[in-house]
């Protein structure tokens, strides 16, 4: 696991994250289940109890997930800073190790690290861990977002193994009066992220950026 002070897409304990939604998942089938079976046995009362529960658990998972988004800030890191990504495990950071600016056309180089520091010594050191796919925006100061129309290198979606890192460049044309420039690398987001706790791609969730 990463340290606390490390910048990563999450502000909330991964494992916690992915914990709280397992559970509110299967406690939500619980107390449905419970409910519609109380009902159909004729006891409507403990069916209305079972309801009452799924509601406070809801109040209170929704509660802390907006918690956790209200409370985030929107953070540029420096060049050569890493973000990492937490999926239960914080084992993949992102960083800018090269930006060539001309006319509007920049030319980002990516590097992709697995951090061998975060694993477990019972990790096999030869497995290797495929990314999940990745999205990577240039976002200006008004919040605008260009996508890349290039890239090359080693594609963002190549497994690595501890230690191991490589580069992907990436082609943008934005423009010239486009300010405050900086770059988003996300996980694609998917309807799971949204009710994550914590998660960068969760509803009104701050987002942590790379800066040029």
């Amino acid at each position: 696991m990463c340290s606390a002070t490390v910048a990563s897409n999450m502000n909330f304990p991964a494992p916690l994250a992915v914990l709280g939604f397992v559970g509110a998942c299967g406690g939500l089938f619980l107390a449905v289940a419970s409910a519609v079976i109380l009902w159909f046995v004729r006891k409507p009362g403990f069916a209305r109890k079972s309801l009452v529960v799924l509601g406070a658990g809801a109040a209170i998972y929704f509660a802390l997930l907006l918690s956790f988004s209200v409370g985030s800030h929107e953070t540029a890191l420096a060049r050569g800073q890493e973000k990492y990504f937490c999926e239960i495990d914080c084992h993949l950071a992102y960083s800018i190790v090269d930006a060539k600016a001309s006319n509007g056309r920049y030319m980002i180089t990516l590097r992709t690290r697995f951090d061998e520091t975060t694993t477990s010594p019972s990790r096999p050191q030869d497995a290797t861990l495929t990314p999940s796919p990745r999205e990577v925006l240039m976002v200006d100061g008004s919040g605008r977002e260009y996508a890349p129309i290039a890239t090359a290198g080693t594609p963002l979606l190549t497994p690595l193994r501890p230690a191991e890192s490589y580069t992907t460049k990436l082609e943008f044309i934005v423009p010239q009066s486009a300010t405050h420039l900086r770059l988003l690398v996300a996980t694609v987001p998917a309807w799971p992220d949204r009710v994550v706790i914590g998660d960068e791609n969760s509803w009104l969730h701050k987002k942590t950026y790379l800066a040029l």
